[in-house]
């Protein structure tokens, strides 16, 4: 089989709709290689670059046209790519959590890589480039509960905002979140703190 049926054969698998990177076909042939069929793939139509080294096998609708893929997938394809850790962004966090009704309006994730904005379709999506101890527990749960904090900010967290998360995540994600207590800053931590003692004497 020939590399270029090789690697046709492995997009198939992955499906439509769903985001790859170059890397995933490096056991296929080499580096040149592979990136030579997918360019030739894209000028085929076969694929879509979204971002460089982040491709996805168009998907249709016959109500909508093509469909993207959901735009965390494609951060997370280009953090691997880069080497990247990524976050999702205070806003959406908070309103995962509950601790917030307002949709936001563009596709936000905060990484540890340099900011980025590309365009899905009609919606933009931009890594924001943040410190590394607001990543803290990406991924997580607990680190959902983390970021929200981070975005709502001193003024807006209280004792009933740790409550609303607490209620949320499982108590092995609350126990994680919890020990990220060290590395809060002091408003943080001492909300937290005070929400403990308030449970203690419940």
């Amino acid at each position: 089989m020939t590399t270029v049926q090789a690697i046709r054969n492995r997009i198939n698998e992955i499906g439509t709709g769903e985001p790859f990177t170059s890397s995933q076909f490096n056991a296929l042939g080499t580096r040149a290689a592979v990136d030579q069929t997918l360019s030739r793939f894209v000028k085929q139509g076969e694929i879509a670059r979204i971002s460089r080294g982040v491709f996805v096998r168009p998907k249709t609708s016959r109500y909508v046209g093509e469909v993207l893929p959901e735009p965390s997938k494609v951060a997370q394809a280009i953090a691997g790519v880069h080497g990247e850790t990524i976050q999702v962004q205070g806003a959406e966090a908070a309103r995962l959590l509950g601790l917030t009704t307002q949709m936001p309006l563009q596709a936000v994730f905060y990484t540890s890589g340099p900011n980025r904005k590309l365009k899905l379709g009609n919606l933009q999506l931009t890594l924001k480039h943040v410190a590394q101890r607001k990543l803290a527990l990406a991924g997580k749960p607990s680190g959902l509960a983390l970021s929200a904090l981070w975005y709502l900010g001193k003024e807006q967290v209280s004792t009933g905002t740790i409550k609303t998360i607490r209620a949320k995540l499982t108590p092995e994600a609350f126990a994680e979140f919890r020990a990220e207590t060290p590395a809060m800053p002091a408003w943080m931590a001492d909300t937290l703190h005070r929400y403990e003692q308030e449970s203690a004497r419940a």
